[in-house]
């Protein structure tokens, strides 16, 4: 039996693997799921949602592992698993260190890749860190590359990775679209938001998402204090999932406090999420899905980063680069709440992460490379 393992670990790749693996099944593969739990709580929210049970969970989060620890274990772990189930192709997502990880994996092994987002740089490898160097790592692994865009298939050209290249859009929008459908058919999925939409109801209301380890330390606290400014609008409110990494709860504890106007909540599963960026007027953020989820929908997203690996909303205009400089954050945030131009010409922007069928058209490349 030929069978495709996929692999995967952290709530990002999840959201946009869950529509791979249907894909691939409907195309009449036998598909088996490999989960690391590199985030164990978050990944079990989509999991959830997405009705899917992983064939495999090795379960390998610890609290506070570094790097290197997490890296050997994936790496020997996955080994384990490829020895067992003998795949014919191992696809892997994005750059994480289970993505990674897994693709040296089979690399060791002679099995096949295939990289689902294959080809996002920014161009440094410390931002966003590890992940540059993940993503770089894969490249020249895999013979199956999976472009979201042509800007990304144009960064694999430039690393001389020409051959198994294919632009199929990013499948971050295929579950998007899923997701969306689903709460229209059962709003219930969605509605642990309504107590907030009712509280900040007639405010402009600004979503922020904040993780990144390259912005822990001072750029977090130029982030809060940021925030704490914008709050203090009488027309402006913020919902602020809280990511669970204590470098980025200390910092909003100490200088947000219980702001009336703020609302901290646990992360969200993916039809909250959703809902959010429904409800939002803009999104304030330093994560890489929110870049492609957000315009979407037609809400602008301010990056609070000083370089992106998905430059294409940035020419597109549906993002821009602010950095996590205190001053300019809030000067960008300003001018989309009160310049009515200014907002449109970024709402009404053309996405140009995809049409919702890249798990389609990675599903036929798959099976037509086995066909052969």
């Amino acid at each position: 039996m030929t069978k495709i393992l996929v692999i995967f670990g952290t709530r990002p790749e999840a959201i946009k693997v869950f529509p791979v693996v249907r894909a691939l099944a409907h195309a009449g593969l036998t598909v088996r799921t490999c989960v690391t739990a590199q985030h164990r709580g978050l990944l079990d929210q989509v999991l959830a949602i997405a009705d899917l049970v992983p064939d495999i969970d090795l379960d390998l989060m610890e609290p506070g592992q570094s790097l290197d620890r997490l890296t050997a274990r994936l790496l020997t772990g996955l080994g384990d698993v490829m020895d067992r189930e003998t795949p014919a192709r191992v696809i892997v997502q994005g750059d994480t260190a289970t993505a990674m990880a897994g693709a040296l994996a089979a690399y060791y092994r002679k099995i096949p890749v295939a990289h689902v987002e294959a080809g996002l740089r920014s161009g440094d490898i410390y931002h966003p860190w590890p992940e540059e160097v993940n993503r770089r790592v894969v490249a020249p692994i895999a013979d199956l590359h999976f472009a979201p865009t042509a800007t990304a298939a144009a960064a694999l050209a430039r690393e001389n990775v020409t051959r198994g290249v294919h632009v199929t859009g990013n499948t971050v929008i295929d579950a998007l679209n899923w997701t969306r459908e689903r709460i229209a058919v059962h709003p219930s999925l969605a509605a642990g938001l309504d107590d907030i939409a009712n509280r900040f109801a007639g405010k402009k209301l600004v979503l922020v998402t904040t993780h990144r380890r390259e912005n822990f330390g001072d750029a977090m606290g130029n982030i809060a204090r940021a925030l704490r400014r914008i709050a203090a609008r009488s027309d402006t409110a913020i919902l602020f999932p809280m990511h669970p990494n204590p470098h980025v709860g200390a910092v909003m504890d100490d200088i947000l406090g219980n702001h009336p106007a703020i609302a901290r909540i646990a992360p969200l599963d993916y039809p909250h999420f959703i809902r959010a960026l429904d409800l939002c007027h803009l999104a304030l953020t330093d994560s890489g899905g929110v870049q492609e989820e957000a315009p979407a929908l037609g809400k602008p997203v301010l990056v609070m980063r000083d370089t992106t690996e998905r430059p294409e909303g940035v020419t597109a205009g549906t993002a821009r680069l602010v950095g996590t400089d205190e001053d300019r954050i809030v000067s960008e945030v300003f001018t989309l709440l009160d310049d009515n131009a200014a907002y449109a010409a970024m709402a009404r922007a053309h996405n140009p992460f995809g049409d919702g069928h890249a798990s389609e058209r990675i599903a036929r490349i798959i099976r037509d490379d086995l066909d052969r």
